[in-house]
């Protein structure tokens, strides 16, 4: 029988313990240990029953357990200690307001597609959700006055279980937000709050506000699946990444322009103050910058009213862009058609649709004319953007060098902040009493961390027997689950109760299943991983997880040929497949591997933070250099899988790259971990591997503070959001008098640019034999048309050449205004030391100049000589 109506009962505490729902509700108890052990205790097996979810725990409980609750003295105190403990944690200055200086922003919007901050709020699909949530956390930790923006699917992403024949099923669970740690944002009057977009045709797409307090940090989810929406508008929100086309565009309409919404309707009913820095998370949120032009650009401003390039040079000041895209496959691009039929329906009526298509537009060498391009529209409306790693800087900047022409690759004004991930969240609480000083500061992260050194080796070694029996635990639950779902009987499963063993070196690999990850590498010579499985005296077990899109029918056959390897009854008990990975695995599954795998196409990795969680609990890195393992491998930290020659064919590379892979398993991996050495077993000879050991406690002290997102929001509020609040505030003063300004003085320099010319150059100063030590004094001589010294920076760029004159190891010298030689004509005069032998060259252009340009390839104008 299926009812046709469904509510949540909430569950009224007495007054003694009404705490308790104030601290289920705030997401801090999902870091907070303390906090996760009290609602632990009050109920075991009602906790292991709803999934550790104090919000069901709580409306689990019958009225005689919460009176027996409310009864216990010493519980009741707990939960008083706890309580007061969140509001000094709530109230307290930290990090941000010690360090930070006046001008400092008061509020930072957050906007991602996902949010991966518990296994209990199911809002995230992989690395990209996980780390938004890390953001989140870290940005509460810290004191910065963060605010996410986001969606709230129905259903979520999907739950992962296999076939008999192991072939991908996906599920779609319903989730009740009544029943979640959410709040409806409601009016004054206590109606919901309610956001809407325009669509074609008359029609609507409307959504309510739930608010999740990750700590500190308030997260606005949006949901349309509310009775003022038709169907179609219902569905909307439906499912994480579920569909394409339309629906995909209006989700992401929603988050950007309703999420803008959405905020103004929060800082107006809580006294918020209103963002001085916007945040775009990847291109999702894009069309975020579109509807804050619309704000500026609506005739209701009266006599502030400003045009569109006043406008876009406003939004843009207080912009941040994040691209964690490395290949154009992964950007969102939308048909351009498709955009012109929304917002001629009326989605932003006082901006030009043709303004809207430009800023999308793939206008460049090898681009579609026909596509809008969602990461080049957050390119062109952020005067700040960065990739996730140096090495994926590296990629972004050749990827987008098409809107900077006439520029070299890295002058491209896209920088890097490396992720990080959330401690707390991360480690197991017996590494982090191990390794982490607790009376240490975050004003001096690296010192915590050094505590490792002084721990004896023993000690260490039985802390990471432990978690690792602990991970052979949780495996074989979740095998014989996994098989009993694929169709098996209890009488069929006894052998998973001997699946790995707790003295066996484990190697671990959970992502993410997209082709360029390559789950499958370790099967590339199936006989020689099952001799590293079966080694009699240095065995070697696998534990495997990930999910693959529902629509990457290549990502499922990838899962299943794994999955078929797993089940054969020679190598069960050594490697195993886990599906439906998620957190709640993923925090026995980190502490639990001695070595975390990853084996990517470089450089298709933008980060892979999965690697860095495995060093904060001892675990050392057997890795491609890609993403921040490109950075942080220091040989001494783990291992680095040689990649092959970037001429050979795919099979060739697979091949080469998987022998490496085996060999350093084989001939280093294992025998260290095994406690032997180049002249055979340990010195030491009691059992513990003590070169191995001091690898871990290297990889602890030295990743531990480097891979921290705490390390990433000051990155991020230093290089970053402060610069964007700063911008922004004087873009905005005086009704935004010097965006008005500068909108005026952009439009005045590309309408001249044509005409900017180096006519000529001259030097003086080398003899024919030039020295190092000569001095060379350059004079160029340029044509400015309209414009005056004043709008241009001449400079000299020198260097080593290479044999086809390229300047390479480039540096750059100012020139000045030496002779105003009439009609537009200009001389400019600078010198420069010549400081290195071989071959040398330089050459002379100028760029647009004016304090409100944030970089100087910002406009993407360039005159060379």
């Amino acid at each position: 029988m299926k009812a046709i109506r469904r509510f949540t009962v909430r569950t009224v505490l007495p007054e003694s313990i009404a705490p308790l729902s104030r601290l289920a509700r705030n997401l801090r108890w999902s870091w907070h240990r303390p906090t996760e052990e009290l609602f632990a205790e009050l109920n075991p097996q009602a906790w292991e029953a709803v999934h550790g979810d104090p919000v069901r725990l709580l409306g689990s409980l019958t009225r005689e357990e919460i009176q027996q609750i409310a009864a216990d003295a010493p519980t009741v105190r707990r939960i008083e200690e706890l309580d007061a403990d969140l509001e000094r944690y709530l109230a307290e200055d930290r990090w941000y307001q010690l360090t930070q200086p006046e001008d400092a922003p008061r509020s930072i919007a957050y906007f991602s597609a996902e949010y991966g901050i518990t296994s209990v709020l199911p809002q995230y699909s992989g690395g990209l959700g996980i780390l938004a949530g890390d953001h989140l956390k870290s940005a509460s930790d810290l004191g910065v006055p963060v605010v996410g923006v986001g969606l709230f699917y129905q259903h979520g992403y999907f739950k992962q279980s296999l076939s008999r024949d192991a072939w991908q099923q996906e599920t779609y669970p319903v989730l009740d937000p009544d029943g979640m740690p959410l709040t409806l944002l409601r009016e004054e009057d206590g109606t919901p709050v309610r956001v809407g977009v325009p669509l074609p045709d008359g029609r609507c797409l409307s959504a309510h506000v739930w608010r999740a307090d990750v700590g500190r940090v308030p997260l606005l989810l949006l949901d349309s699946d509310i009775p003022d929406n038709d169907d179609h508008a219902r569905s909307v929100t439906d499912r994480l990444y579920g569909g394409g086309g339309d629906h995909r565009l209006q989700q992401e309409l929603l988050l950007g322009m309703g999420g803008v919404r959405a905020l103004r309707a929060f800082c107006r009913l809580t006294g918020a103050p209103e963002p001085d820095v916007y945040h775009c998370n990847e291109g999702h949120a894009g069309f975020a910058g579109i509807e804050r032009v619309a704000e500026l650009m609506d005739p209701a401003r009266g006599a502030g009213v400003l045009t569109w390039e006043e406008a876009l040079t406003a939004v843009r000041c207080s912009t941040v862009f994040t691209t964690h895209t490395p290949v154009p496959a992964g950007i969102d691009r939308f048909e351009r058609a498709q955009i012109e039929h929304f917002f001629e329906a009326g989605l932003a009526p006082s901006v030009p649709t043709r303004e809207i298509l430009a800023l999308g537009a793939e206008d460049y060498p090898g681009g579609d004319p026909g596509k809008f391009n969602m990461a080049v529209m957050g390119l062109r409306l952020a005067q700040r953007a960065n990739g996730v790693a140096k090495l994926h800087g590296t990629v972004s900047r050749q990827m987008f060098q098409g809107l900077w022409p006439g520029f070299d690759t890295d002058e491209v004004p896209i920088g890097s902040i490396t992720n990080g991930v959330h401690v707390t969240t991360w480690i197991d609480p017996r590494i982090a009493e191990l390794a982490l000083d607790p009376h240490g500061s975050d004003l001096d992260r690296a010192a915590r961390w050094r505590q490792i050194y002084a721990v004896d080796d023993a000690e260490l070694w039985a802390v990471r027997r432990r978690l690792r029996e602990e991970l052979v635990a949780d495996v074989r639950t979740r095998l014989r689950a996994s098989w009993k779902v694929r169709g098996a009987a209890d009488a069929e499963l006894a052998w998973t109760d001997a699946v790995l063993d707790p003295d066996v070196l484990t190697i671990g690999f959970a992502r993410r299943v997209p082709t360029y990850k390559r789950l499958t590498l370790m099967l590339r010579d199936p006989q020689r991983l099952k001799r590293l499985l079966l080694d009699r005296h240095r065995p070697v077990q696998l534990v495997v997880a990930g999910k693959s899109h529902p629509a990457d029918e290549q990502g499922k056959r990838l899962i299943q040929d794994l999955v078929r390897f797993t089940d054969d009854p020679e190598v069960r008990h050594r490697i195993v497949f886990l599906p439906n990975y998620d957190i709640a695995m993923a925090r026995t599954l980190f502490p639990g591997c001695d070595v975390w795998l990853n084996n990517p196409l470089r450089p298709l990795e933008a980060c892979g933070t999965s690697g860095m969680k495995a060093a904060l609990n001892g675990g050392l890195n057997l890795s491609v250099l890609d993403g921040w393992w490109d950075e942080m491998y220091d040989g001494q930290n783990g291992w680095a899988i040689p990649t092959a020659d970037d001429g050979a064919d795919p099979d060739e590379r697979d091949d080469i790259e998987a022998a490496a892979l085996y060999e350093l398993i084989e001939n280093h991996v294992a025998p260290r971990f095994y406690g032997e050495t180049a002249e055979g077993s340990d010195p030491a000879d009691d059992g513990v591997p003590h070169q191995w050991l001091a690898m871990v406690k290297h990889t602890l002290a030295t990743l531990g503070p480097r891979v921290s997102a705490k390390r990433m929001l000051e990155d991020y509020v230093r290089e970053l959001y402060l610069p964007a609040a700063r911008s922004g505030r004087a873009a905005a003063a005086d009704d935004h008098a010097a965006a008005r300004a500068t909108s005026r003085w952009v439009r005045r320099v590309r309408e001249a640019w044509p005409h900017v010319t180096v006519e000529h150059v001259d030097a003086e100063g080398v003899e024919l034999e030039p020295q190092i030590g000569d001095e060379l004094t350059v004079h160029a001589y340029v044509s400015l048309g309209a414009l005056g010294p004043e709008d241009v920076q001449a400079e000299i760029g020198y260097g080593r050449v290479s044999d086809s004159d390229h300047i390479h190891e480039r540096r750059h010298a100012c020139l000045v205004p030496a002779e105003d030689l009439g009609g537009g004509r200009h001389r400019f005069t600078g010198s420069v030391t010549i400081d290195r032998s071989g071959p040398f060259g330089y050459t002379v252009r100028l760029l647009p100049q004016h304090p409100s340009v944030a970089d100087r390839a910002e406009l993407g104008l360039v005159a060379n000589a």
